[in-house]
Order: C-alpha cells, then sequence, then structure tokens
C-alpha cells in the first residue's frame, strides 16, 4: 500500500507543476495588458486633441501645430511600443504574429507614407485592437464608440483635405459633420462632395464602415429578439415539462390509492366471514 501510493502521488504534483508553469507563461503578457489598456486609450484620446487642432482652427501658430504633430508621432509610438512588448512577452510568436497582423500593418503603414491620414487610421486600428480585450466593453457601446469615433474622425479628415481643393464645398467644419452624417448613413443628399481623389477615398470608406455598423446594429437587435423569444419558448418548454410530470404522478398516486383501498377492503371481509365448518 505504501509503496502504490508513494507511486502515484506525483502524478497529482506534475500536473499541477505544469498547470502552474502555463499560468505563469501566461501572465506576463495579460498582465501587461491589464496595465497599459488604460493608458494607451488616453493617449488615444490625446492623439484625437492633437489631430483636430490644426484641423479646427487652421489659424493656430506654427508652435501649436508643430507641438500637434509631435503628439501625434508620440502616440503611434506608444502604440508600436505596445505592439512590441506584447509580442516579446507572447508564449507563442508565431501565433501572436498570425492573429495580429491587422496591428503591424497600423504600425508600418505610419512609417511608409508620411501621410497625416495614415497615423490617423493606424491609431484608430490599434485603439479598436486594445479596446477588444476588455471584458467590460459591450457589443452596444463598441459600436457606439465606432460610430462617434468614425463621425469625428471622418469629419476632420475630409474637412483637411477639401477645405483648400478649388472647387470643394466642404470649408467649415459643420459642412463636414453633415457630410460625414448622412454618408455614413447611406443617404447622400448630394448637397456637399468631396472633389478631390482622397476625398472619394474616405467617402467610400465611411460608406463601407456605414453599412458595417448598420448590419452589426440590426443583427444585434434582431439577436435580442430571438434571444427573447427562445428565452420564452424555454419557460413554455419548463412549464409543460413540469405539467407532465405532475400529471405522472397524479397518476401514479391514484393508482397506488386504488391499491390501496381495494387491500384494506378485501381483509376484514376474509377475517369475519364465516366459513362452511364453523357453521
Amino acid at each position: 500500500m505504501d509503496e502504490s501510493t508513494a507511486s502515484a502521488a506525483p502524478a497529482p504534483s506534475t500536473a499541477s507543476t505544469a498547470s502552474t508553469a502555463s499560468a505563469t507563461a501566461k501572465g506576463p503578457l495579460e498582465a501587461w495588458e491589464r496595465r497599459t489598456q488604460r493608458p494607451l486609450l488616453l493617449l488615444a484620446v490625446v492623439f484625437a486633441v492633437a489631430y483636430a487642432v490644426p484641423i479646427v482652427d487652421p489659424d493656430a501658430t506654427t508652435a501649436v501645430v508643430r507641438t500637434c504633430r509631435w503628439v501625434e508621432w508620440v502616440v503611434w509610438a506608444a502604440f508600436a511600443v505596445d505592439y512590441s512588448a506584447r509580442l516579446r512577452l507572447s508564449e507563442d510568436r508565431r501565433h501572436f504574429f498570425r492573429t495580429h497582423v491587422l496591428d503591424l500593418l497600423a504600425v508600418l503603414l505610419p512609417l511608409l507614407s508620411p501621410l497625416r491620414l495614415l497615423r490617423l487610421v493606424s491609431t484608430l486600428v490599434l485603439v479598436g485592437q486594445r479596446a477588444r480585450l476588455s471584458s467590460q466593453v459591450r457589443l452596444t457601446t463598441y459600436v457606439a464608440g465606432s460610430v462617434v469615433g468614425l463621425l469625428v474622425f471622418g469629419s476632420l479628415a475630409v474637412l483637411s483635405v477639401e477645405r483648400n481643393a478649388p472647387g470643394g464645398n466642404i470649408r467649415t467644419l459643420g459642412d463636414a459633420v453633415w457630410w460625414a452624417f448622412t454618408t455614413m448613413t447611406t443617404v447622400g443628399y448630394g448637397d456637399l462632395a468631396p472633389t478631390t481623389g482622397l476625398g472619394r477615398l474616405l467617402a467610400v470608406g465611411l460608406m463601407l464602415s456605414g453599412i458595417a455598423l448598420l448590419g452589426v446594429v440590426t443583427a444585434n437587435i434582431a439577436a435580442w429578439f430571438i434571444a427573447q423569444f427562445d428565452k420564452d419558448d424555454a419557460e413554455e418548454r419548463r412549464q409543460t415539462e413540469e405539467i407532465r410530470t405532475l400529471t405522472e404522478e397524479v397518476r401514479a398516486l391514484r393508482t397506488e390509492i386504488a391499491a390501496l383501498t381495494a387491500a384494506h377492503s378485501g381483509s376484514p371481509g376474509l377475517a369475519t366471514t364465516p366459513t362452511a365448518k364453523d357453521r
């Protein structure tokens, strides 16, 4: 008994050691993501302000514009450092690389071109990727944030492109917001329209994003209704099953009562009825 117990004892220890090692291996990456999520989202807000200031205020001084440019690059660099750190802390770097290709493209795109719009797009992509890591982010909140983000940044981007374009009619922030709203909802009144190639590219992106978000909202509402119907059906099935069970129990009780009644009524008759010998 002692030898068999001693030989069987190391197995749980080995399993627990393996699970502990696995948890330890996953720990650094998860801890990094948990610690850096809020600071990166705060940096994204700072990026939004730095991106918007020179566009909303075209008369800003050179120092303000230069400061905003530096802030944009610093925020983008923070996301690039975050990607490098997550890659280094990942247990399976090949798997991380394959599953985070969009993050890598968002980090590399601003290096390939000095276009400010690429920094905007890459930062939005990186923020979206990190936001989905949070278990507190609900689908409705994510969709609402995406709508507001696309509306604001789409307006700022098209205003920066179309403001000084020859023949353009999007000259003010109000015009840009109205155009972005009608474009995202795929209404397209046609009173305002981009005239440059980059502006039209932005319009295509907003249209596709609006259609995608509308599909997500519609699917979410449909899923909610289906869930309610399934819940009602499950409740009805549960009640039907309970009624059936109670019916079977009542039948069984009736049968048992009938048997007991028959047995009770038959016993006295056997005891009190005189036999032929007694007579």
